[in-house]
């Protein structure tokens, strides 16, 4: 993810939230560069991750948002062998820094060593340990006006590779639930874009439809992450007996 970001693409994904290994897999043949599993805003138990990301396989890069800040919850959601993680709700650069500590292995971090699926249950072991402070990515969710006013320490905090902009939460903390378009909303939007361009740190922003997210690639988004499988397949549905009653 880092590497492709690197060379100047944008990654586009979609956020998986149905605990079903099916759909985890069509979501994997359909084209995206990397699926967000929500684990905040759905009822995703470990095992549902662990099965998803095993039917989504290694060609598509798998992101968890795990549910808060929490080390336990993060040391366990790490051990399933996703890529890496997203915590929601940060807020200033005390919280990100728990986030880097919680997720790196001494001396970097305090993540507690198990032998799990990441480890290839032992099989890859001394690998996986020697290269996951390296390789893990590790994004944090910029969704509160609070976050927006601390941005600047917040892009400092070394091992955040990445700041993910929620617009839904970020216009409920501002007053403006239910409009990610308000003009407030927008700038303190683009406020977080600025000061991640000025440190050189990757951003991505969440959009329902791809109307909304067409101009973030020109405006130098890196992660970009389009539709929910719940919407997509509702809307689906939705569309479908609505041609059918025209008939």
């Amino acid at each position: 993810m880092r590497s492709k970001v690197n060379k100047g693409k944008t990654l586009i994904g979609t956020i998986y939230t149905i605990g079903s290994p099916q759909v985890a897999e069509i979501i994997s043949i359909s084209g995206f560069d990397w699926v967000l599993i929500d684990m905040e805003h759905s009822t995703l138990s470990l095992d549902a991750v662990q099965s998803a990301l095993q039917a989504i396989g290694e060609d598509v890069i798998k992101i968890v948002r795990v549910p808060g800040n929490d080390e336990i919850w993060i040391k366990r959601v790490l051990d399933t062998g996703c890529d890496g993680i997203l915590v929601p709700m940060v807020k200033n650069s005390e919280e990100a820094e728990k986030v880097v500590r919680y997720s790196k292995y001494p001396v970097q971090g305090q993540r507690s060593v198990g032998v799990t699926r990441a480890h290839g249950y032992g099989a890859n072991f001394s690998e996986y340990i020697s290269g996951a402070n390296r390789d893990i990515i590790i994004m944090i969710q910029v969704e509160h006006h609070e976050g927006v006013k601390n941005i600047d320490s917040i892009v400092s905090v070394k091992g955040i590779d990445s700041i993910f902009i929620g617009p839904y939460d970020l216009s409920a903390s501002m007053g403006f639930i239910g409009q990610p378009g308000h003009p407030e909303v927008k700038a303190a939007v683009g406020t977080v874009k600025n000061r991640c361009r000025d440190a050189g740190l990757p951003y991505g922003i969440f959009g329902a439809n791809p109307e909304v997210l067409k101009d973030e690639v020109a405006d130098g988004c890196k992660f970009l992450l389009c539709g929910i499988d719940s919407v997509v397949l509702t809307n689906a549905f939705l569309e479908l007996v609505k041609r059918l009653k025209k008939n």
